[in-house]
């Protein structure tokens, strides 16, 4: 069976050595053996480091066993077998691999493994990034020391502790606008993330409030979230305490029975006071966290309607139909109006983004149709005055 770069990265990306950032050029120096019929041994360098991934179909975790089909005769090795990261609690070292077992050792001789690398191999759950993190504050110790270096090279006889600080985080004012048995619906203010963007909370997020009391998605870093609201704009947000619910609202989501309804503040004036924003949009190659209109992008429609204004901005009514990301942002965009305040794709700098979700219309479990309204903001009004 043919084993190029792609299938060794695939099989590092299963013990979180890699993730989706890296490239299949990363591994270097592809040897192929045979050293028994029924296996395969597959020696490569990723990241300045030796690896041999052995795949056997009667290894079954014995570890003299699969460390005697890893000696190279004349060349010396300090192999360490890496343990499966989801073994579910119980030591096992055998990945599922193409209907066989596959093992991953690395070669540990003289230089060490630095120690972000090394967390991954030994504790896994977390990513490499996210112990980067861990270490640059202070939370890891090696043999009882704080070590603020990702990169600093630690061996397999040195002790490797990890002592979370929780973080002081301060949580923005909100208002809870409906709860019941199966949702809770708050009105979130600007500036507070929807969920954690990692598996480490900076910040206080609006997942935090459901989380004590959701089982949908509770061990992830968004519990009880099925929609979400960029930071910068405030009003009504849904979330899930249960799976059933999850899965109701979803369908609703995906099938464009929610309606949704947001005020805007927009620079300038559109040239009619209501039109129909028909332009799909698609991610921007050159700024991948943005978005622009395109013509092999996805489908966005947005309705407007013109509600109020001075001379230099205008009140706006936005009814998207979709729901794509940054929609609303990007269409005002297009249309010669950005959002006031929209850091990405807008003009005008103010004190935050003009964009508020204030109506959101859906049905609940039971099959009740409910109606869930978020008052504008005090500061829309001053802008306008």
């Amino acid at each position: 069976m043919k084993y190029d770069s792609s299938d060794i990265l695939t099989f590092l990306r299963l013990f979180y050595l890699a993730d989706d950032q890296t490239m299949p050029r990363q591994i270097e120096r592809i040897e192929k053996s045979k050293p028994h019929e029924k296996n395969v041994l597959i020696r490569f360098t990723f990241n300045k480091k030796k690896y041999a991934m052995l795949i056997d179909s009667a290894a079954e975790d014995d570890v003299p066993y699969i460390m005697e089909q890893v000696v190279e005769q004349g060349i010396p090795h300090e192999y360490q077998l890496l343990e499966n990261p989801n073994g579910d609690g119980f030591l096992t070292y055998a990945m599922p691999w193409r209907g066989k077992e596959g093992y991953l050792l690395v070669d540990t001789k003289a230089t060490g493994t630095r120690l972000d690398v090394a967390m991954v191999e030994r504790f896994g759950e977390k990513s490499r990034s996210t112990y980067q993190k861990l270490i640059k504050r202070g939370e890891v110790r090696v043999n009882g020391a704080v070590q603020t270096s990702p990169k600093q090279l630690v061996h397999p006889a040195d002790e490797i502790t990890l002592e979370e600080i929780a973080p002081e985080r301060t949580t923005l004012p909100y208002d809870v606008i409906f709860e019941d048995e199966n949702v809770l619906v708050v009105n979130k203010p600007a500036g507070m993330l929807t969920h954690a963007k990692g598996a480490i909370a900076e910040e206080f997020t609006a997942a935090d409030i459901i989380k004590p009391k959701t089982s949908y998605k509770a061990e992830t870093n968004r519990p009880g979230i099925v929609h979400r609201l960029d930071r910068d704009t405030s009003g009504v947000l849904l979330m899930v305490k249960n799976d059933e619910t999850a899965s109701m609202v979803q369908r609703q989501f995906t099938n464009r029975s929610v309606k949704k309804e947001y005020m805007a503040i927009v620079s300038g004036r559109p040239a009619q006071n209501e039109a129909l924003i028909d332009v799909p949009i698609e991610r921007n190659p050159s700024a991948p966290s943005t978005f622009r209109p395109g013509v092999k992008g996805k489908e966005a429609q947005t309705a407007y309607t013109v509600l109020s204004g001075n001379d230099a901005h205008t009140l706006l009514q936005l009814r998207p139909k979709t729901g794509r990301t940054h929609q609303l942002r990007v269409h005002t965009q297009h249309i010669g109006v950005p959002i006031l305040g929209d850091r990405v794709y807008g003009t005008e700098a103010a004190d935050r983004m003009y964009l508020h979700a204030s109506r959101l219309e859906l049905t609940l479990p039971g099959g009740v149709r409910k109606v869930f309204e978020a008052p504008l903001p005090p500061s829309f009004q001053e802008q306008l005055a």
